[in-house]
């Protein structure tokens, strides 16, 4: 098998709620996702969508995806793309680091597989360890009040577990943590998710602040260094997420005690070839994963299933589902969010089809 060919696709998420706000006053009303297709000489295609938070959120911005795509397409053409150890080391030859512009073409490449092989992707990435994975929602940062009540509208959707979007004022957060908290049940989960917004001193008030909760400090500082001595403030349960973007960061994380959890974000590593790595050590060091990406709509939202359904229950703290998050469709097959729990496709690959009326003509094609 060979690649022939590479049709890169453009289209905008808008959200059903809006707007997303997030630390530092950060926000997006309608994301910018990008859709390979790999065509390769045999008639398959595989697929894959990668779409950053912002420009603001991690070094990944939506035009670097194409522009990343653009960079490598020329060293990918010709390629066995079922030789996907290959497929990655050609990838850091041509371009060093951009982990999240290669992510889709590893991610395309797994698809092709799993289609070659007639074997749905979960069974390759290691087999069924659970039916069906939990997911979280994300409250986007607004007043206390406002998301208590959204907190509410969810849990009544099936949802038991909720990431709080905080990471401003820390007098304003304390009172989001509090607010939020009351109106949970008991055995519902909450992560106060500072995606990096505090400074060491905020977060230390905050942690203190909070300190009789039942709450998960998800990320307060910029820095590994910053939270890493956050951690060693407070007894409440910790994760990491923007600074565990390579298996070496994770292995140092490991290493030092520096969190309980970790994001794992898909094309923030590069793809599941690296995901799946930093799966199995999290799994042998006994360290739980919320399996996720930066965002993405129906073909993310796959992705994320296939590799949660192969990670043991215990070691899944939650996953994403993206594709609830807004208005447009993309592909038929996607996963379905049923009482706060989704599924992985039996269908070879991420079992997904593209609504190509939804992504239009390609922006941008390599032959």
């Amino acid at each position: 098998m060979k690649i022939t060919k590479l049709n890169v696709y453009q289209v905008d998420l808008p959200l059903k709620e809006g707007r997303y706000n997030w630390s530092n006053g950060n926000f997006v009303e309608v994301f910018d996702s990008t859709v390979l297709e790999i065509q390769i000489d045999e008639g398959l295609s595989g697929y894959a969508e990668c779409c950053p938070l912002g420009s603001a959120y991690l070094p990944s911005f939506a035009l670097g995806v194409r522009a990343g795509l653009a960079e490598l397409a020329p060293h990918l053409i010709g390629q066995d793309p079922l030789n996907i150890g290959q497929i990655n080391r050609t990838m850091d030859a041509a371009l060093r680091g951009h982990p999240y512009a290669k992510a889709p073409v590893d991610i395309a490449c797994w698809d092709l597989l799993g289609k070659a092989t007639g074997l749905p992707l979960y069974v390759l990435l290691g087999g069924a360890a659970q039916e069906d994975v939990v997911l979280y929602r994300a409250i986007s940062q607004e007043d206390p009040d406002t998301m208590a009540r959204k907190i509410e509208g969810y849990a009544a959707e099936g949802y038991t577990k909720f990431q709080l979007k905080v990471g401003g004022d820390a007098n304003d957060d304390i009172e989001r943590i509090h607010a939020t908290r009351a109106v949970l049940k008991p055995s519902d989960l909450l992560v106060a998710d500072a995606n990096t917004g505090w400074t060491r001193h905020e977060a230390a008030r905050v942690v203190g602040a909070i300190a009789g909760l039942d709450v998960y400090v998800e990320q307060p500082c910029l820095t590994y260094e910053e939270c890493v001595s956050i951690r060693r403030r407070t007894a409440l349960p910790f994760v990491m997420d923007e600074v565990i973007d390579t298996p070496n960061t994770l292995v140092r994380g490991i290493a030092e005690d520096a969190m309980d959890v970790i994001n794992l974000k898909i094309s923030k590593v590069g793809g599941l070839s690296r995901a799946r790595l930093m799966r199995d050590l999290c799994v042998a060091h006994g360290i739980p994963m919320t399996i996720e990406d930066t965002w993405g709509g129906d073909i993310t939202t796959a992705t994320i299933a296939h590799l949660a359904r192969a990670t043991p229950a215990e070691f899944t703290f939650s996953a994403t589902d993206f594709n609830s998050y807004g208005t447009v469709d993309i592909a038929s097959g996607a996963p379905e969010r049923v009482n706060g729990r989704m599924t992985a496709a039996d269908r070879p690959g991420l079992g997904i089809t593209p609504l190509f009326d939804a992504l239009g003509d390609p922006v941008a094609s390599y032959s």
